[in-house]
Formats: structure tokens, sequence, C-alpha cells
């Protein structure tokens, strides 16, 4: 039996995946999710289990990311497709934590995939990675610092690995999708999340009280998509043959403007929204303690657009369509306001 691989199984989007991949139409594949103790892993099974997704096609292997050549404990006989979706999402990290897992983590994954033959690698980056010049890989020195220093070293991390597994995957040979999603919102059915980043930490501020204004201009976007249909779409892509060595921003353009947005979950909560707005400018000037927002997360706060043309001609091709984004976003802050760190449920 042919394996999908999954890296960061146990996050948010990798249990996601997991149960789309083992309810979906490929029954004859193993479903192989890539954890770093075999503790994670059974926590991981339970919780799966608890949700009701069958468990007869899952295999909990173990790996060790620091070793210099990844390998999988044990070995799948036949590696038929690999996903990274293993990530460190937190503002705040140094440097060299942020590259540890989201640079150089990455490159070990796409060395695996390369060793393994495996028909198709399916990076996950990020959405902003099309706002920026693209230098190709390896950084220089200087490049590596200053961009660093500009975005931080979540959003840095990120747009380097881009350039890195590009850059080795076209070395080995290695066919490659890079699937570039909006900010990952909770299920579309039961808004279930357990991400507090982010827009959805700004959601629990809001749920709070605790939110004065709204950040960004009156046009700022934060374009969302739901967990569910993102796994979906993660899903689909190796079964399609034309998406080898294409890029998708899986991110739903009907996400409204961020304080239309604030007001609809404001309602939904029924919390008074914020009348007033803090430009970018603002925020970058005052220090973090003043404004309370990490200045990591201002770059996420534009009104740019992005290249969707081919997203939606795949997902059109395939029978995908995005789920209701309004309904989506407020079962998704009820759920939030009720689990969040700190809430009654939390």
């Amino acid at each position: 039996m042919s394996a999908a691989v999954v890296f960061g199984a146990t996050g948010f989007l990798g249990r996601g995946l997991l149960r789309d991949l083992l309810t979906g139409p490929d029954g004859d594949v193993l479903v192989v999710a890539a954890v770093r103790s075999a503790e994670s892993g059974a926590r991981l099974r339970d919780r799966l289990a608890a949700d009701g997704v069958p468990l007869d096609r899952l295999s909990v292997h173990v790996f060790d990311p620091d070793a210099a050549e990844l390998a999988l404990d044990p070995a799948p006989a036949d590696v038929r497709d690999v996903y990274n979706l293993a990530a460190a999402f937190a503002f705040g990290m140094t440097a060299h934590a942020a590259r540890e897992v989201n640079v150089v983590l990455a490159a070990k994954i796409t060395r695996f995939a390369a060793v393994a033959d495996a028909r198709r690698l399916v990076h996950v980056s990020g959405y902003r990675v099309a706002a920026y010049p693209a230098v190709p890989a390896p950084w220089p020195r200087r490049h590596r610092r200053r961009t660093y220093r500009r975005f931080g070293a979540y959003e840095a991390s990120k747009i380097e690995a881009d350039a890195v597994v590009r850059a080795l995957a076209a070395e080995l040979g290695v066919p490659l999708t890079v699937v570039n999603p909006g900010t990952v919102i909770g299920d579309s059915r039961t808004g279930a999340a357990d991400q507090y980043l982010g827009l959805a930490e700004l959601v629990v501020q809001l749920a709070r009280g605790q939110l004065r204004a709204v950040p960004g201009s009156r046009r700022t976007v934060l374009p969302v998509v739901t967990v569910d249909h993102l796994a979906r779409f993660l899903a689909l892509v190796p079964r399609d043959p034309e998406t080898v060595g294409q890029a998708y921003w899986v991110l739903d353009e009907a996400t409204p403007p961020l304080p239309e947005l604030v007001a609809l979950l404001a309602d939904e909560l029924g919390v008074p929204a914020p009348r007033r707005r803090i430009p970018v400018a603002v925020l970058r000037a005052l220090p973090s303690r003043v404004t309370g927002a990490e200045k990591e997360t201002l770059s996420f706060l534009s009104a740019d657009t992005y290249p969707t043309a081919s997203t939606a001609a795949l997902a059109r091709r395939h029978g995908l369509e995005y789920p209701p984004v309004r309904p989506a976003l407020r079962l998704w802050a009820r759920h939030l306001a009720a689990t969040a760190p700190g809430s009654a449920g939390g």
C-alpha cells in the first residue's frame, strides 16, 4: 500500500488534513502521521478517534527533527506523497528558533521526499510571500539579516523557506507544489479551532471588550480560509498532474475588509464594535507595550491582492467551492470566545 506522509500532523491544519485523507476517496492509501514522539502520536490517535475519524488506514511513525537526514520509524515501504505542514507559528521567536523549523526542517523534508522518490511534495507556505520580491536561495547573509530585522522571525523564515524549498526541489528533481493559505480559521461546520494567534487573538480581544480600535485602514483585509476547505484542497493537489511546479494562493476573496469583519463578529458576540481605526504607521511608531500589538503582525495588515486565478481554476475543475465565509467567521468567533485560554470553557 502506498503512503501519504504528513509532517506537522499534530497541528491544527495537520489534523484537518489527516481527517480528509482518512475519509477521502483514496481508500488504498496508507496515511502516515510523522510525529516527534510516541506520546504525541498516541494523543493524536485519541483526538482523531474522539472526533469520529476512522483510523484503519492511519499509521503513526516517529522521526527525529534534529537528525541530519530524516527517517521514519518504522519506514513506510512506498511513499507516494509528502506533505510539509510543519511550522513554528509564533511571534517573538528568535531567528534561530524560527529557522530551525520553518527553514532547516523544510529543507530536510524536501530531501526526504527526494530519497523516497515521492510522486509529489506539497509544501505549505503563506499568502504574504507574494508581497515581496523573490530572492533565490541561498540568501546572502546581509539579505537574511535585513529581512529578519524588517519582518520578524516568523514571517522572514516563511519567506526564506519558500526560496529554499523551491531551489532544493529543483536541484533534486522533486515534483513540488506550493500552497499559500490565507489566515486559517475554524471548521466551516462547527467553528472548531485551537489556534489563538494573529486574527484569532484579535477576535478574543473583541469578545472580552479589550479591542479599543481596529488596526489598519478601511481597506485592510486579512483573507481567511476555513481549515476544512484548505484540507480538501491539499488532499486533491497530488491527484492532479497539472499542479506540479505550481503555487496556489488558497484564500477566500469574499473575506470582508477588517473593519467590516470586526463589526460582523461583534454582532455575533453581542459586544460593541470599536469605531476607531489606528493606521499601521502609527502602530509601527508606538511601542508594543502601548499598542498591545506585536510588531511582527503589522506586515499582515495590508490591502494587497493575491494571484488566485489558478487556484479558482483548479477548484472548479474538481468541484471544490469555498463555504460561505460570513457564517464560518461567526461560528469561529463563537468557538474562540468559548474556548480561548482564560475563558469559561478554555
